[in-house]
């Protein structure tokens, strides 16, 4: 069926205006005014909104096996949950332990989504150990349209890696037009600090986030930045947390260091203090690299606002009260992850763009536009335009509501954002033209996501 979107206000990374919206076959065909429509063509008014090219979660864990548990969300309720705040695909993490084979964690990864989800998704695939097979595993893996690595110089001994074989990681995705994405830590370190802290008694979740401090993560931003800049390849720092790996990651951009950086949602928004709560309340918030001193919150926004940070994930990771109270007895033992897919748009949107923190562009730029450009996605997703896929979001900006664990869609027993007040939601969200959320409701198809296979990048900088 055809769909028209009307009266709204577009808007992308840099425009904005108002007309209509008009799809057929999955696709954008026909943007302007008085559009001429055929029979049975469905119609959204989308008076008084804005319309949004769907946004794009360039960081989530849904299936993860991982400190003796497993996440809580499966395809089809993190999907659903990722439509209720306004986010049309999502890059989900494929994290093999060091003792997994790669092809086959791989095609696991695929089998748990496939007809699952009812959002569009893609991979970073995972690589944890190098040996004999893993480079030809990897270009297999490449042919298939996965077009990104991920690394960890965290979690010694499970999913981290040694120098030998980030370097290995790096080069092949520099030959092969691979961008990598990484976990910046120094597992030697976060090891050494955790063993020393349990050994005097520090072992509630307080303890979590001085076992592996700020300059730990500049440490391994700036690793990792040297190793990027060597091998000429293209990086990708995941979920930065504070100021000074900001400023390592930032100066290697500055010169000429091929690499991207993330942040997520709640390290914009919470802080450490949380983690000094009571039990479980406390363990609620251990995440890696964990909840910072809030005087980071404003380097974050700078960074955004600027630009220096490229996108906004959420890390989302949902492990319920039981599991995260299976650290009881020592911070070690607390399955890092907070979750956060389906509240992102609506908590960027309200202390970002009300708040005057980021104009209406970065923020589009930074949820959408910018993810679907490193991830080899542009232009069929992140921006409003005819021959891009109809993912569209209506957005409501006179939308007031508050967040609780009682309307969360994400299969989990709290939510770490309670009582958070928003302003503005996704109204209407549409996936190639299928309308999956209407009126903050779910209506769609659960089974419509599909696998986006994508070419690999390419490398236009040459040697």
């Amino acid at each position: 069926m055809a769909l028209l979107i009307q009266n709204g206000e577009i808007v992308t990374a840099d425009s904005r205006y108002f007309a209509d919206i008009f799809v057929e076959d999955e696709t954008i065909t026909r943007i302007g005014s008085n559009l001429e429509l055929p029979p049975g063509t469905e119609v959204v008014d989308a008076r008084g909104c804005l319309i949004c090219p769907g946004f794009i979660n360039p960081h989530v864990h849904i299936y993860l096996p991982f400190m003796a548990t497993f996440a809580k969300d499966t395809h089809e309720t993190a999907s659903i949950a990722a439509l209720m705040g306004g986010t049309t695909t999502f890059i989900e993490m494929c994290c093999p332990s060091r003792l997994d084979h790669a092809l086959d964690s791989y095609y696991l990864w695929k089998e748990k989504a496939h007809n699952h989800s009812a959002c569009d998704y893609a991979f970073h695939m995972g690589v944890t150990r190098w040996n004999d097979e893993t480079e030809s595993q990897l270009r297999r893996i490449v042919a298939d349209g996965t077009s990104s690595f991920k690394v960890f110089l965290a979690y010694k001994n499970f999913f981290g890696i040694e120098d030998t074989e980030l370097f290995q990681t790096l080069r092949l995705g520099k030959e092969m037009g691979v961008i990598t994405a990484a976990h910046c830590e120094n597992a030697e370190i976060v090891s050494r600090l955790q063993t020393y802290l349990l050994s005097v008694g520090k072992t509630g979740p307080e303890w979590h986030e001085p076992s592996r401090p700020e300059t730990v993560e500049a440490a391994g931003t700036h690793r990792f930045a040297a190793f990027v800049e060597l091998t000429k390849a293209q990086g990708y720092v995941v979920h930065l947390s504070c100021a000074p790996a900001l400023e390592e990651a930032a100066r290697a951009k500055q010169r000429g260091v091929r690499l991207a950086i993330e942040s997520v949602l709640p390290h914009f928004l919470l802080d450490n203090s949380l983690t000094e709560q009571p039990g479980v309340e406390a363990m609620k918030y251990v995440m890696s690299p964990p909840l910072r001193d809030r005087r980071n919150h404003r380097s974050l926004w700078n960074g955004l606002r600027s630009g220096i940070i490229d996108t906004v994930g959420t890390d989302h990771c949902p492990f319920d009260l039981a599991q995260k109270g299976l650290g009881e007895l020592a911070f070690t033992d607390i399955p890092n992850g907070i979750p956060g897919i389906e509240e992102r748009v609506s908590l960027m949107y309200t202390r970002g763009v009300v708040t005057g923190q980021i104009d209406i562009h970065r923020f589009v730029d930074a949820l959408s536009t910018r993810a679907a450009k490193l991830f080899g996605l542009f232009p069929r997703k992140g921006t409003i335009a005819p021959g891009s896929d109809a993912d569209l979001v209506v957005f409501d900006p006179t939308y007031r509501g508050i967040i609780s664990v009682k309307t969360q869609h994400t299969q989990n027993d709290y939510n770490a954002f309670e009582e958070f007040g928003v302003k503005g939601r996704a109204s209407v969200v549409t996936v190639r033209g299928k309308v999956q959320v209407r009126d903050g409701v779910f209506v769609g198809d659960r089974f419509r996501g599909r696998f986006l296979a994508r070419e690999p990048i390419g490398d236009t900088h040459g040697e």
